[in-house]
């Protein structure tokens, strides 16, 4: 995928020229007549907060204009931060006094159970939306790389790292947290399905929603399915 004016996503042979003794010049788009790509000489922070604020033109300069491959190690580091938060739930709501259950609890798989569940959901959630996506590309004879939508997908879902701070200070107000967040999450996702594929808001959003769909009908059938661990392990912790 080449580099795109994230004005008005036409394409571009180059952001910039390097001319001799130094001097670099920002190439100008030829549709609009603007920077091609205004954020090369931003300060990755401020470039952040314009991603937080889902400003296209942000969106379109970190998925077309630059080489970020984190969006595995990313997605990674997100399932962990979701799977801490459920782990952290169950052991708060099974906890006693007794200070032999810090011991107890360090020996218990929950957690990697968490983690798995979490993966799973992010898989059929992914799944879903790749699923409405395809229909629509073949429908309308678009060619778009599943490999790119994946990859933006994955990098929009950075906001589950806000889990981690949300459980530390954790106040009466975390269950609010956790909803607001989880509506950044999917309005990031939508926004970088927007990006990816130049559609309107309408088909991104439509496409985000089935695939929450899709995730919460698995998400209740796992828990509905789920067998007790100590109803099948009554003497792991005896």
């Amino acid at each position: 995928m080449g580099f795109k004016c994230i004005e008005c996503n036409e394409e571009a042979s180059e952001l910039y020229r390097d001319y001799s003794n130094g001097i670099v010049k920002i190439t100008i788009c030829k549709s609009c007549a603007k920077p091609v790509d205004k954020y090369i000489e931003y300060d990755p922070v401020i470039i952040l907060i314009d991603a937080i604020l889902c400003k296209i033109q942000a969106f379109r300069h970190i998925l077309f204009n630059t080489q970020i491959n984190i969006h595995w190690k990313l997605c990674v580091f997100c399932l962990l931060c979701e799977a801490y938060l459920r782990w952290s739930r169950l052991q708060s709501s099974e906890v006693t006094g007794d200070p032999a259950d810090i011991i107890r609890y360090t020996k218990e798989w929950d957690f990697y159970g968490m983690f798995a569940l979490a993966a799973l959901e992010l898989g059929v959630y992914c799944a879903g939306v790749l699923a409405v996506l395809w229909c629509v590309q073949k429908l309308y004879s678009m060619c778009v790389e599943t490999s790119d939508l994946l990859k933006a997908l994955l990098l929009s879902s950075y906001g589950k790292v806000l889990l981690i701070p949300t459980v530390i200070w954790e106040h009466d107000y975390s269950p609010l947290c956790f909803t607001l967040i989880r509506v950044f999450v999917l309005t990031s996702n939508a926004q970088a399905v927007r990006v990816i594929l130049n559609c309107r808001r309408r088909l991104s959003i439509f496409a985000v929603c089935v695939g929450l769909l899709v995730e919460l009908c698995i998400s209740h059938a796992l828990h509905a399915l789920k067998p007790s661990s100590h109803a099948l392990l009554p003497e792991l912790y005896t």
